[in-house]
């Protein structure tokens, strides 16, 4: 069954578009910034090299926090994700870190390393980082 603001003119058009997406896509277009990283004639890994530094820098954090050094391995992983944002917003092509806008990379990118530091700052036991109001926060809304 077609929509009703589908259904052909006499003409045979539309009578007017809709703003659903059809079912199938054609094409997309490539991100700002989502071109190669190194000339065409460069090896694949350098022309992706900035997709490549992210994602070394986090499998190093995640064998960092399963040999049981945590708090090291969440710095790592936040850190390379911030080293995603810089390089999202410094550079003009990153190759596939470019998932969508820059500006959506680079604060996707941001907030989500940020949250990762701060997270392994605060993490128990002897945090490094302590914010007196989350205690109390915590406090007033477990307690009864």
């Amino acid at each position: 069954m077609r929509d009703a603001a589908t259904v052909p003119a006499p003409e045979g058009r539309p009578r007017r578009t809709t703003r659903r997406f059809p079912l199938l896509t054609k094409d997309t277009a490539r991100p700002e910034g989502g071109g190669r990283a190194a000339p065409g004639d460069a090896p694949a890994p350098a022309r992706q090299w900035p997709v490549l530094v992210v994602l070394s820098a986090v499998a190093l954090g995640l064998l960092l926090t399963a040999l049981d050094a945590f708090r090291y391995g969440s710095l790592l992983i936040g850190a390379a994700l911030l080293t995603g944002a810089a390089m999202r917003w410094i550079l003009p092509s990153v190759g596939m870190l470019a998932v969508r806008s820059r500006f959506t990379d680079i604060v996707t990118y941001g907030i989500l390393g940020l949250a990762i530091v701060l997270l392994a700052l605060m993490a128990q036991p002897k945090p490094w980082l302590q914010i007196p109001f989350l205690k109390d926060t915590l406090h007033f809304t477990v307690t009864k």
